[in-house]
């Protein structure tokens, strides 16, 4: 797709509608919303009881009659309606208020690379039915690109992989367009799946879905220590067992859940060597020196950036605030922060 920074300087509202959490950027203001992209619905009523936050801590403590849902999967919108009252509710009247003053409101949104037109149908949808008169879409690796500070519109080769909850999308960047790019099922998701898959296997224990995330900075401590003190090399978990039902506590080895977790992140490591294979070699040869910018929410697991490294051989940077690097990308194009390199036919 074809980005026009004019066309986006008109945009009033950037939007990144992910699969774990939704941001909204509001033009010459700033992050107004990051929330989790959940919803709570009463099946009786069809009435929404919460989203964001409070229904994301509703997750597997619901009576029957409370449904959680997620109304955005893989990256893409599979329920529209959902998204859309999601939205409603996320912005109360912080826009509705802008968008009566000005009524031909245009927004942009983030898609993923090479998403079908279905997906970019869905998405475009989702923000005119909550006002939009016009919806600008923008791959999420540019966004992101320029969000990190990366110099896209350089003739120069930039590497970034952008971590989401269910893919992880790698791309290399040269004049303000994607060089080459690969997108595979592989998020937070993936390892937090991996980490309670080891604990079932090892220990028969099913760990609590909201108990993934502490594990993950019981890993990253133990890679060193913090402020001096000893690695830890096991912990305790709390679960349930898998054959009586019953809680039970057992101290799990650090080591092996750092080992479940390096596996599934190892189809990241095939897709940036299937990038590199499609580029050029002037543009490889960059990426030795400028290495790669590592984005996205689940740009932080512990030991990926280790992993990418030491397989590469290549300098990898974390962006400054990696989760929010697409929206604000998306700001930075709406406040007219990014000035596109002006190439002009010459005449002969």
């Amino acid at each position: 797709m074809t980005i026009s920074l004019e066309a986006l300087r008109r945009c009033s509202i950037a939007v990144d509608l992910g699969a774990a959490r939704t941001r909204v950027y509001l033009r010459r203001t700033g992050l107004i919303v990051d929330e989790p992209t959940v919803a709570a619905v009463n099946t009786h009523t069809g009435g929404l009881i919460a989203v964001g936050t409070l229904a994301q801590r509703m997750t597997g403590r619901t009576p029957a009659h409370i449904r959680v849902v997620r109304p955005v999967s893989n990256g893409t919108v599979v329920d529209i309606e959902m998204a859309q009252r999601m939205l409603r509710l996320l912005l109360g009247n912080k826009l509705r208020r802008a968008w009566r003053r000005r009524p031909l409101v245009s927004a942009a949104v983030c898609v993923q690379h090479d998403a079908d037109p279905l997906a970019q149908r869905a998405a475009v949808e989702t923000l005119t039915g909550i006002g939009a008169r016009r919806v600008e879409l923008v791959d999420t690796l540019i966004a992101a690109a320029v969000g990190c500070g990366l110099p896209v519109e350089r003739p120069e080769a930039t590497m970034i992989v952008v971590c989401g909850a269910a893919t992880t999308q790698v791309a290399v960047l040269s004049l303000g367009s994607i060089v080459a790019a690969e997108r595979v099922p592989v998020g937070g998701e993936s390892v937090d799946h991996a980490v309670i898959q080891h604990l079932r296997n090892e220990h028969a224990l099913m760990l609590p879905s909201q108990a993934v995330h502490p594990l993950h900075q019981i890993v990253k401590d133990s890679a060193g220590g913090v402020d001096g003190a000893p690695a830890a090399q096991s912990t305790e978990v709390h679960g349930r067992d898998v054959a009586t039902g019953l809680a039970r506590t057992v101290r799990i080895d650090v080591e092996g859940v750092r080992a479940a977790i390096r596996t599934p992140l190892t189809g990241v490591l095939d897709a940036i060597g299937t990038v590199l294979r499609r580029c050029p070699p002037d543009l490889v040869a960059d990426l030795a020196d400028r290495g790669i910018m590592l984005a996205g929410g689940s740009a932080v697991l512990p030991g990926f950036d280790t992993m990418l490294r030491e397989a590469t051989g290549m300098p990898l940077n974390i962006a400054d605030h990696p989760d929010v690097c697409a929206v604000e990308g998306l700001g930075a194009m709406l406040d007219g922060k990014v000035q596109p390199l002006l190439l002009d036919a010459m005449v002969s």
